[in-house]
C-alpha cells in the first residue's frame, strides 16, 4: 500500500537489489510455488539459483563469497519474499540466523571450508534447537554430546526442524554438561549425512506448506570435535546473541505480509460487489481499512527505525522482543480482518489472503513465543 510518509532507509543500489530479488521470485519461485505446496518441499536447483545471483550471501563478507553487504541487503529479501507471500524457499533461516551465527563464533578455517559453500546454495542448512519434549525454554535441552577423544557422540531427538528434509547440515545445540544447566550448551555443525542420523515424516502443518518440516533423531552420531562453534559451553550465549536478529527477522516478514494484504483487500473489495454496491462502499469495510492503513502507517517507521539500529550495530534483545511481538500480532489481527472482508473466498486457498492468514500465524509462536516477548520486555521494565 501506498505510505502517506516516504520511507528513507533505502537508496538505489538497494533498489536495485530489490528489483533482482523481486524478479527472481516472480520468476523462479511464483511459477512452481503451488507444485511445492503440494510436496511439502522446495528442491536443490532454487537455491542454488538463488545463490547466483546473492540473494543467499547478502551480509555474509566478500572472502567467504558473499556479497559483504549489511542488515539493509538481509531486510530487502525478507520484505520481497514477506511481499510476494511466500514462505519458502526459507532463505531467511539459512541466510539470516544461522550464517550470521557462524559468520561471527566460527574460527576462520571453518568459515572458509563451511560459509561459501551456504552462499552458493551448494549446502542447505538448518538449526536444532526444539525438542519433542520441549518449546521454548532452551535451558531444558536433552541431547546430549559426550567428548570421545577428537569426537564427540551425540544422542537425542530435535522436531520443528525448518529444511529438516533436504538439508545438508544443521547447527545444532546439544548439552555438554548437564550439571551446569543453561551454561552447559554447545553448539556443533552436524553433516547430516553421518551415521546415526536419521528423519522422521514431514510434518503436516497448517501453513508454511512449501517449507519441510522434520524430525530428527541423533543415534550415537560421531562428530568431529573440530565441528564446534564456538567454545566448550558457550552455546547458550551464541543463542542469545544470534535471538535478536533472528525476532527481528521474523518481524520484518510480518509487518511486510500486513503492508501487501491491506493492499490486496482495498484492490478486491472495491471490485467485489454484492446488495447492489462495491464491498468497499459499505461503511464497516472502509473503516476496516481505515484502521488497518493507519496501523500500518504508524508502524513502518518503528520497524525502519529497528533495521537502521540493527544495521548499524545490533537491536537490544528488549527491543527486538517489542518489535517481533508488535509486529507479529498486528499482522494476525490485520490478516484475520483482511480474510473476513474476503467472505468465503478468503478461505479458498487459491486467494493469496489465505495463504497469508494461514503462513503468518505461526509467527507468534517462532523465536520464542509472544509470551515469552512479554517475559523479556517486562524483566527490563
Amino acid at each position: 500500500m501506498a505510505l502517506s510518509i516516504p520511507r528513507n532507509i533505502y537508496n538505489e543500489e538497494h533498489e536495485i537489489f530489490r528489483n533482482s530479488v523481486a524478479n527472481f521470485i516472480k520468476e523462479e519461485v511464483l511459477p512452481h510455488y503451488a507444485q511445492w505446496e503440494e510436496e511439502g518441499r522446495t528442491p536443490r536447483d532454487v537455491w542454488s539459483k538463488a545463490g547466483k545471483i546473492g540473494i543467499l550471501g547478502t551480509s555474509t563478507s566478500e572472502e567467504y563469497g558473499g556479497m559483504g553487504g549489511d542488515f539493509f541487503f538481509d531486510a530487502i529479501v525478507l520484505e520481497e519474499l514477506g511481499r510476494f507471500g511466500v514462505s519458502a524457499p526459507s532463505f531467511d533461516m539459512h541466510s539470516f540466523i544461522i550464517a550470521p551465527i557462524l559468520h561471527k563464533f566460527c574460527t576462520e578455517d571453518q568459515k572458509r571450508s563451511w560459509l561459501p559453500k551456504m552462499v552458493s546454495g551448494e549446502w542447505i542448512s538448518a538449526i536444532g534447537l526444539t525438542e519433542p519434549g520441549g518449546g521454548s525454554d532452551l535451558k531444558e535441552i536433552k541431547t546430549r554430546a559426550q567428548a570421545d577423544g577428537n569426537n564427540f557422540i551425540i544422542n537425542g531427538a530435535k522436531t520443528f526442524i525448518t529444511n529438516g528434509h533436504i538439508a545438508d547440515y544443521i547447527l545444532l545445540a546439544v548439552k555438554t554438561n548437564p550439571a551446569l544447566g543453561s551454561k552447559g550448551v554447545s553448539m556443533f555443525w552436524v553433516d547430516l549425512a553421518l551415521e546415526g542420523v536419521s528423519r522422521g515424516k514431514n510434518l503436516k502443518k497448517i501453513g508454511n506448506k512449501a517449507q519441510d518440516t522434520a524430525e530428527l533423531f541423533f543415534d550415537n552420531v560421531c562428530v568431529p570435535a573440530s565441528h564446534m562453534v564456538g567454545y566448550l559451553n558457550q552455546g547458550w550465549s551464541l543463542l542469545i546473541d544470534g535471538l535478536a536478529q533472528e525476532r527481528l527477522v521474523v518481524a520484518l516478514r510480518s509487518i511486510a505480509m500486513a503492508e501487501v494484504a491491506v493492499e490486496q483487500t482495498i484492490n478486491y473489495t472495491k471490485e467485489r460487489k454484492t446488495f447492489g454496491q462495491t464491498v468497499f462502499d459499505f461503511q464497516n469495510t472502509q473503516f476496516k481499512l481505515a484502521e488497518m492503513s493507519a496501523d500500518i502507517e504508524a508502524g513502518r517507521p518503528f520497524m525502519d527505525r529497528c533495521i537502521e539500529l540493527h544495521a548499524k550495530g545490533g537491536v537490544t534483545p528488549e527491543l527486538a522482543a517489542k518489535a517481533k511481538l508488535w509486529a507479529t500480532e498486528l499482522a494476525d489481527r490485520i490478516l484475520d480482518d483482511c480474510l473476513q472482508l474476503y467472505g468465503g473466498y478468503g478461505y479458498i486457498w487459491e486467494f493469496p489472503i489465505a495463504r497469508a492468514w494461514a503462513d503468518a500465524r505461526v509467527h507468534r509462536i517462532y523465536a520464542g513465543t509472544n509470551e515469552v516477548m512479554k517475559y523479556i520486555i517486562a524483566k527490563s521494565l
